[in-house]
Order: C-alpha cells, then structure tokens, then sequence
C-alpha cells in the first residue's frame, strides 16, 4: 500500500480526516506540524516567531522527507508544505496525495478561534484565508491525485468516500491525473 498524504488550507481536516482514515486502515498517523513540535520541544508559533516563515519551512521540508520514507502510512502536511518543490516531490513519488478543499467560509468558520495559526494572526482573516486559497489552490489541485471537497459532511462520511477513492484506483488507476469527489 502506498503512503497517503493530506494537503489542504488550514482547517480544511486533513488531520481529523487523516487521522480516522488511518484508524479505518490500520496504518500509523502523523501529522508533520506536531511531528515539528515533537522534535524541537516548541510550538510552531515560536518557531515562527524565532526563526521566521523560511526557518519553519526548512524544518517543515526535513519532517516531511523522514516521514515519507515510512510506508505505509497517512501523514496530514501543514497547509503550506506544498509551497516547496521537494516537498511537492516527496509526497507525489511516495503516494497518494488528497488534497482537501473547503471554501473560505467554511474555513473561516473553523478557524476564527484558533490563536495557534501564525499565518492566520492579526488583520482580516477571512481576506488572509481567500489570499491563500487564491495562491494555494492551483498547487494543491496541481499536486493531488485526489480533490475531495468537504462542507457539511461529517469526518465519517468524506473518511468513507476516500477510501472507497483507493479502493477503486488500487483496483484500476484512474487515467486522469486528480479525479474530484464532491462528498455532499
């Protein structure tokens, strides 16, 4: 089996969803962000506040080529690991890339509360989360073997529809590069 890794905005569910798909598999689960905060005992937004967005990312890109050297696996990326070519890399040679697409209500609605997003404190957060679907959506569609569009449905629900998802591309692998999947 190959790995499975989640990429998305923040909010989207990758490690809610990651997390019962694995459950569901029988696989083990990281989620890179707290993988991050496991190997250097801080939370990422010190490290943001320390070393900055270049120096997180760097660590980020370090967890993600370990990790994608474990198979199999289900592994949740932070929202922007994709932004680096050789994590981009690293996921697409070592499995099955879902990208979780929410729209900016949704993940506005999630993430309103959250005070642990450095990307996401301080200014509009509805205009910070359509500039980032704007400038990320086109990677992470790029990037995906699978779109799963997530709203309403429960974590069950979208959890069931991936893995009907590889079930059918283990048993014939889909001649279009992302099909989509409108889990509603």
């Amino acid at each position: 089996m190959n790995n499975i890794y989640f990429i998305g905005l923040m909010g989207a569910g990758k490690t809610t969803i990651g997390r019962l798909l694995a459950r569901q598999l029988g696989l083990n689960f990281y989620d890179s962000d707290c993988e991050i905060e496991r190997k250097t005992g801080v939370k990422i937004p010190l490290i943001f506040e320390l070393e900055g967005e270049e120096g997180f990312r760097k660590r980020e890109a370090a967890i993600i080529e370990e990790l994608s050297q474990l198979h199999p696996i289900v592994m949740a990326t932070g929202g922007g690991a994709v932004l680096l070519p050789e994590n981009r890399h690293f996921l697409k040679s070592n499995g099955k890339v879902i990208y979780l697409r929410a729209n900016v209500h949704d993940l506005w609605q999630r993430t309103r509360n959250d005070k642990t997003r450095p990307l996401l404190q301080g200014g509009n957060l509805r205009q910070k989360l359509e500039q980032l679907h704007h400038e990320r959506d086109p990677i992470y569609t790029k990037l995906a073997d699978f779109i799963v569009d997530t709203g309403v449905q429960s974590a069950a629900e979208i959890t069931n529809e991936i893995e009907q998802l590889l079930n059918q591309a283990a048993n014939c692998e889909p001649a279009n590069p992302a099909q989509q999947s409108n889990v509603a």
